[in-house]
C-alpha cells in the first residue's frame, strides 16, 4: 500500500483514550512518518456507516466499548482468540480489501503477567463479571492450572461467567461479591471492576499477597493496588495491559516487529502524568 496510512480508535466515550498516544509513539520510534492515528466518537448505530466508508488508505482500527461485539457482523473473518470471547478490539484492513478481526486484550494480559514473572498460577480469582472478565478467563485458560473463582453481584452474572468458563475450558466457581475479601488470598487476583468498586477491600489485603492484576489505569494506583504494593505484593496495572495489547495492534497493522514497547509505555506514563 502506497500513500498515507491511517488508523484510529473508535468508541463512545473516546475522548480520554490513550490509544492515540501509544500508537503515535510507536510510529515515531519506527520512523513511520506517513502513518497517522486518530480517535472517533462512534456508537453502535454509527459503526456500520463508518466502516463501509473506509478507503484503501486505512490500515486498521482499534475498538473499545461498546463496539467490540457490534463490529463482528461487519468483518470478513475473525481470529479464534476473538471468537472465543465474541469480542474484537482490533481490525486489520488487508491490501485486498478484507476486514480481519482479532482480540489483542487476551494475549496482552498474558504478556503483561509474564513481564512480571507470572507464567503459571495454581488458582486465581476474578473480581467482576463484565466484558473484561471474559477476556481474563480466556487469558487464565492459558496460565491457570486450577480453579478460578469469580466474585459477582448477581446470579445472572454468575451464570454468564460459568458459561464462559465452560466455553473456554476453565473450572469457574462462583462466589457472591459480599465474600470478595476472600478473593485476595488467591495467588493471582484479576480485578476487572470499575473505579471505586474494590476500595472497600483495601483493609483486607493479606500480609503476604500474591499477584494483583488491576485492569484500571486511571485513576492510578487504585486503592486496592496501593494497599497491595504496601504489603509488597506484585502489581500489574491497566497501563501494562493497554501497552501490551497496543504493541500487538501496531505489529498487526504495520507489519513491523517488534513494536517499541518501551517507547510506547513511556509515552503512556507521560500522558497520564500530564492529566
Amino acid at each position: 500500500m502506497t500513500g498515507p496510512h491511517r488508523a484510529a480508535v473508535l468508541g463512545s466515550p473516546i475522548a480520554h483514550s490513550l490509544s492515540p498516544v501509544l500508537h503515535r509513539a510507536a510510529y515515531a520510534a519506527l520512523g513511520l512518518d506517513d502513518w497517522s492515528y486518530d480517535h472517533f466518537e462512534i456508537d453502535e448505530a454509527a459503526l456500520p456507516g463508518f466502516v463501509e466508508a473506509l478507503d484503501s488508505s486505512w490500515a486498521g482500527l482499534s475498538l473499545t466499548m461498546p463496539l467490540k461485539r457490534a463490529v463482528i457482523p461487519l468483518l470478513d473473518e475473525i481470529s479464534e482468540t476473538a471468537s472465543s470471547v465474541e469480542a474484537v478490539n482490533t481490525v486489520v484492513l488487508t491490501e485486498d480489501g478484507r476486514r480481519v478481526g482479532d482480540n489483542t486484550d487476551i494475549p496482552g494480559m498474558i504478556a503483561a503477567l509474564r513481564e512480571r514473572g507470572v507464567e503459571k498460577a495454581e488458582s486465581a480469582a476474578v473480581l467482576g463479571a463484565g466484558a473484561t472478565a471474559s477476556s481474563a478467563l480466556a487469558a487464565l485458560s492459558e496460565i491457570c492450572t486450577g480453579p478460578v473463582t469469580a466474585y459477582v453481584r448477581s446470579r445472572e452474572r454468575g451464570d454468564e461467567m460459568r458459561g464462559w468458563g465452560e466455553r473456554l475450558g476453565v473450572d469457574v466457581r462462583i462466589a457472591d461479591w459480599a465474600e470478595a475479601e476472600q478473593a485476595l488470598r488467591a495467588p493471582l487476583v484479576i480485578a476487572t471492576t470499575p473505579a471505586g468498586a474494590t476500595d472497600a477491600l483495601t483493609e483486607s489485603v493479606p500480609k503476604d499477597p500474591g499477584t494483583l492484576f488491576d485492569v484500571l489505569y486511571e485513576p492510578w494506583p487504585t486503592g486496592l493496588a496501593a494497599a497491595w504494593a504496601a504489603r509488597e505484593g506484585a502489581v500489574v496495572g491497566g497501563l501494562d495491559l493497554l501497552v501490551h495489547q497496543a504493541v500487538l495492534q501496531v505489529e498487526q497493522m504495520t507489519g513491523r516487529t517488534p513494536a517499541p514497547l518501551a517507547a510506547m509505555r513511556q509515552a503512556g506514563e507521560q500522558a497520564l502524568a500530564a492529566r
